[in-house]
């Protein structure tokens, strides 16, 4: 298996100034590097999101094994693969509760926050944003259903999870929270429909949270994984089908073979091993506080956005990082 490793900010940001070769094995280095111990989480309690199946179903039973205090909420309750999480808890003796909470229900997202504080009794150490939605087809054929439900999964529900759990975070001056992104929150792949554009609007968000909360003790990742064989692919077939289906043909007849294979995706041709995520969040949670860093690639193949956020972080330092009030954080948190 792929081994935790310390994800250092600096190592990444340097070799972004290499060749594509040479990022390629950056983020091989990350999931193929000589084995090192676990990490333990125990003490930890950590909220994770879309945990029914891919990165949060991965997350939640691997952080629970390595000790934390799991809450894997999913929607849609009662539904087989919760029991199935309930029965591995059981089984295992993992200290991992089930509980139901829709992203875009937000007194649903409140409530669900505060029962996990309350089974916790005190704030929550980790939120792992991961919940999401893909609706592939080209931008003009995105109806404002699609484009609605693109934003308010993947951007308002990480905001509204934010939100939910920052009160009780500030209180105790301590926390971190992961915001699932993707490389396509750094590069654009046309014909994705609005994904690219929630997931920069993801990069855009919390690495402005991560300025923000610094001085409260609150750390922030930006998790941008490359393609992974996950049951997004299926739920992404779903959606595009259905806008499809739907779509008019003053819009699609433009892009007719594009058109035609919305919906019959499946995600084949890749093979990196999805543990790659949970892996390179328990590596992160590993560090300590305020050394974490504010973006992790995980990819078994090429890292496009390396150089791309080596340009941002030098940008956001040259702009602000001599400001008196703002300047000691800009720099902690891109690590300068």
């Amino acid at each position: 298996m792929p081994a935790e490793l310390p994800l250092d900010r600096r190592s990444l940001l340097a070799g972004a100034a290499a060749s594509g070769l040479a990022l390629s094995a950056v983020a091989r280095a990350q999931t193929a590097a000589a084995p090192a111990p676990a990490p333990d989480l125990k003490g930890q309690a950590i909220l994770v999101t879309g945990a029914s199946s891919g990165f949060g179903r991965l997350g939640a039973e691997h952080w629970a094994r390595l000790g934390a205090k799991v809450f894997a909420t999913m929607r849609g309750l009662p539904r087989p693969e919760a029991e199935e999480l309930r029965r591995l808890a059981r089984d295992a003796k993992l200290d991992l509760t089930v509980l139901e909470l829709d992203v875009l229900d937000e007194d649903m997202v409140n409530r669900a926050v505060a029962e996990a504080e309350k089974q916790a009794g005190r704030g929550l150490d980790v939120l792992a944003n991961n919940a999401g939605v893909g609706i592939t087809g080209p931008v003009e054929v995105q109806d404002m259903e699609a484009t609605r439900l693109a934003f308010d999964t993947n951007v308002f529900g990480y905001h509204r999870l934010a939100r939910a759990v920052l009160p009780g975070m500030r209180a105790r001056k301590s926390g971190h929270i992961f915001a699932v992104s993707s490389q396509l929150g750094r590069v654009i792949a046309p014909f994705a429909g609005h994904y690219s554009a929630t997931k920069f609007a993801v990069e855009a968000m919390f690495e402005q949270l991560a300025y923000e909360i610094h001085p409260h003790g609150i750390g922030v990742t930006i998790i941008e994984p490359g393609g992974y064989p996950t049951k997004v692919w299926s739920n992404r077939n779903r959606y595009s089908g259905e806008l499809k289906a739907r779509a008019e043909g003053r819009h699609t007849d433009g892009y007719a073979g594009v058109v035609a294979r919305m919906g019959t995706e499946d995600g084949s041709g890749r093979s990196a091993d999805p543990m790659d995520v949970p892996r390179a969040i328990a590596g992160v949670l590993a560090q300590p506080a305020g050394k974490r860093p504010l973006r992790v690639p995980v990819s078994a193949g090429a890292v496009p956005q390396l150089a791309i956020n080596k340009a941002s972080a030098e940008a956001q330092i040259a702009m602000l990082g001599r400001s008196p009030t703002l300047g000691p954080i800009v720099r902690a948190v891109n690590g300068a």
